[in-house]
């Protein structure tokens, strides 16, 4: 998809109400992380129904059933308040100009009139910071769907947002914060979520960050989880960890069962103390976003001992 088409798309949250889009099956995003933990990658299963809020979505057919609606609100009659916008199909998503009509006029308010003391002022756009990447750091890569260790700027928008009553939120029920695990044995790491279509994901490798967060029909976030295990000097360390220094990192493929995502660490971990925390994302790998500043927690971590 063009960048110009991503924008526009980011830019149509702005004004009007969009229905889901499908997405496609998403294959494995787990990574190894230096001191040797793995996550298998893997096409992941239709998103399964439960008891729980991820699994209000009984399949991914909803998901697609949807589209349509979605389709007509991207071309024909309201394809042409910009007229020239769109291209010759008449379908503002191949379109290489901004539609006029999704401009958010509050772009150009940097939150500062009248001065807020203690506040920053925001940068502004007049057209939805479409050529953002280009002009603010030319030499910056695109992030392009791949993941660029050195940086990179994405052109694409945050996407559909949830309303708050559809906020997701995790909390582990193993291992126990303040448990202690046998050390060197295989254990399910599990995570309990409300509000979160889980089990769905993207190619890591070539749509990192690629296309827009999306809703499924009952508004929730379109994602999945992921666990990693972080290596602590103590329980009460307060220093801050290092990112790029896990002991264990898994995408979670599978969609949550009664509103649990469930981890296999088969190697266990050895003697020490760690945090296990989620990673909750949207298909495309980027954190969820929610619609409102204030807000719990949409992760958890959980803090064990192994002996």
């Amino acid at each position: 998809m063009k960048a110009a088409s991503i924008f526009f798309f980011g830019a149509l949250v702005c004004s009007v109400a969009a229905a889901p889009r499908p997405l496609g099956r998403r294959f494995g995003n787990q990574g190894k992380s230096p001191a040797g933990g793995f996550g298998k990658g893997g096409a992941p299963p239709p998103p399964k129904g439960g008891a729980g809020a991820s699994s209000a979505i009984a399949s991914a057919s909803i998901v697609t059933s949807a589209a349509p609606a979605a389709t007509s609100a991207l071309t024909g009659n309201n394809a042409g308040a910009g007229g020239a916008a769109t291209g010759g199909d008449g379908d503002l998503q191949t379109s290489l100009t901004l539609d006029s009509s999704v401009i958010c006029a509050n772009f150009t308010d940097d939150g500062q009139n009248p001065p807020v003391a203690g506040q920053s002022a925001s940068s502004t756009s007049t057209n939805n910071y479409i050529n953002f990447c280009a002009l603010t750091l030319p030499q910056t890569p695109l992030t392009n769907g791949l993941q660029i260790t050195s940086g990179s700027c994405n052109p694409a928008p945050i996407g559909l947002i949830p309303s708050v009553d559809h906020m997701p939120s995790a909390k582990y029920l193993f291992p126990k914060n303040g448990g202690t695990i046998p050390a060197n044995q295989a254990f399910n790491a599990q995570l309990n979520v409300l509000n979160f279509h889980t089990g769905v994901f993207t190619n890591a490798q070539k749509t990192y960050f690629a296309a827009p967060q999306t809703l499924d029909a009952q508004g929730l976030i379109i994602g999945h989880s992921h666990m990693v295990i972080e290596a602590l000097s103590s329980i009460d360390q307060i220093t801050p960890t290092d990112p790029q220094k896990f002991i264990f990192f898994k995408g979670v493929d599978a969609a949550a069962v009664n509103g649990v995502l469930t981890v296999a660490v088969t190697a266990g971990v050895p003697p020490g103390t760690y945090r296990i925390c989620s990673i909750n994302s949207s298909s495309n790998h980027q954190p969820v976003i929610v619609p409102i500043a204030q807000h719990g927690s949409l992760d958890d971590c959980s803090y064990f001992t192994a002996k």
